[in-house]
């Protein structure tokens, strides 16, 4: 029996409201590396491929962040674990800052990305714990903090990189993450009963029954299909601002892409939360895994600017709802007292899978000289994560916590 004075609360809506403030602040510094790579790749003299690596350090960092961090979460809490990554964050840029070479830009980007995790998996783990019935939305919205961040941020550094170079638009975000997570971190500081989280954990041990798979094994398909799915994702999200430039469309149109592309992304989440508070987060991750393969298609004959903001916008919308609904089918199928490290494990794979096809997408183009089999390549990658979602979805039938109201008291 869940607590309804606790969980879908006026309190976990409004913390709500603050964890999604918190990731948009503190997933800044995993985008503005692909606004500055143009400009990092000319003051470098370096390859397409090389000017690629500190985007791959920076993914790898935050993938594994996701899985140590969501770990920390589990046993000192959400607050603590972000005032300690807001600091790591901002060592990591000021080190970034510093670089005078490709080599040591990749280093610092990989603590900017390892700190600036707790804006992702972690905040989408904590929120689950608040909510029962509207988890889908509220795990949707706080996903969507990190699109957000991508849409929002390239923007606004966009003007001060033209301007100032791309140090300065560094500095900016080392200033806004002190100032903005640190305090907001403190709103965090309470958590959830154990009636609550014992109410999860007897519903997620239910579905794993039906499922008849074992936790361990359905985490390692759940990380290969995010793999997967995220090969095929970071082709048009990691490389589009470069594609402009190829094209002699410029890197604000290319930054003007991206922003309306995660745009795109957080409609497409808000409303696969709402969808998944219906069917579940299989079936959900599975209808967003297809949509995304055709938006792929659109790309092979996109050539012309027009064509283009289209094809991103579309591209957006298809795709935003497939990495929070990974974290959904751990919370259905998984315990909740470790929802933490089960999400942050599964989230690194996907995350993992973006640095694997941004690195990818980059050496594919330096083989061929062009993106085409680069996109052909996301599209067989997808395809392995729709063959896995299938399966699990004809394994089992998911069912959600259930959610009674408190016994109503005996007469003495």
């Amino acid at each position: 029996m869940t607590d309804q004075t606790e969980t879908d609360s006026r309190y976990a809506w409004f913390r709500l409201c603050v964890t999604v403030l918190v990731a948009v602040i503190a997933n800044a510094g995993m985008w503005a590396i692909i606004v500055i790579m143009p400009a990092v790749e000319a003051e470098f003299g370096a390859s397409r491929a090389a000017a690629s690596m500190p985007y791959t350090l920076n993914m790898i960092g935050f993938a594994l962040g996701n899985f140590a961090i969501g770990r920390a979460l589990d046993r000192f809490g959400v607050a603590v674990s972000l005032i300690l990554a807001a600091l790591g964050i901002v060592a990591g840029l000021v080190l970034a800052i510093l670089s005078h070479s490709i080599v040591m830009l990749s280093i610092a980007q990989l603590i900017v990305g390892l700190a600036s995790a707790v804006g992702f998996g972690p905040l989408i783990a904590d929120i689950s714990h608040w909510f029962v019935r509207r988890r889908g939305i509220a795990v949707a919205l706080v996903a969507s903090g990190n699109y957000l961040s991508g849409a929002i941020w390239p923007m606004l550094l966009a003007g001060v990189l033209a301007s100032d170079g791309w140090r300065a638009a560094y500095t900016v975000l080392a200033v806004v993450t002190f100032a903005g997570v640190i305090p907001l971190a403190f709103l965090l500081r309470r958590a959830t009963s154990d009636a609550t989280r014992d109410a999860a954990q007897l519903a997620s041990t239910l579905n794993a029954q039906s499922s008849g798979v074992s936790p361990r094994v359905l985490a390692y398909l759940l990380g290969f299909a995010g793999i997967s799915c995220c090969v095929a994702m970071s082709m048009p999200q990691v490389h589009i601002v470069s594609l402009c430039v190829d094209m002699g469309f410029g890197p604000v149109a290319g930054a003007e892409m991206l922003s309306l592309m995660l745009l795109g992304g957080v409609g497409s989440r808000i409303v696969s939360g709402l969808l998944a508070d219906r069917l579940g987060g299989v079936r959900t991750l599975l209808i967003g895994s297809t949509l995304q393969c055709l938006a792929l298609f659109l790309y092979l004959p996109a050539g012309g600017l027009i064509s283009l903001y289209i094809v991103s916008l579309v591209f957006g919308l298809s795709q935003g709802g497939i990495v929070p609904s990974y974290a959904l089918i751990v919370r259905e199928y998984m315990p909740a007292k470790e929802a933490g490290a089960r999400v942050g494990f599964v989230l690194m794979a996907t995350i993992m899978g973006m640095a694997l096809g941004g690195w990818m997408s980059g050496q594919i183009y330096v083989w061929t000289g062009s993106y085409e089999w680069a996109f052909i390549n996301g599209i067989i990658w997808n395809g392995f994560n729709i063959a896995i979602m299938l399966w699990l979805l004809l394994r089992s039938t998911p069912r959600g916590p259930r959610i009674t109201s408190a016994p109503a008291p005996q007469p003495a």
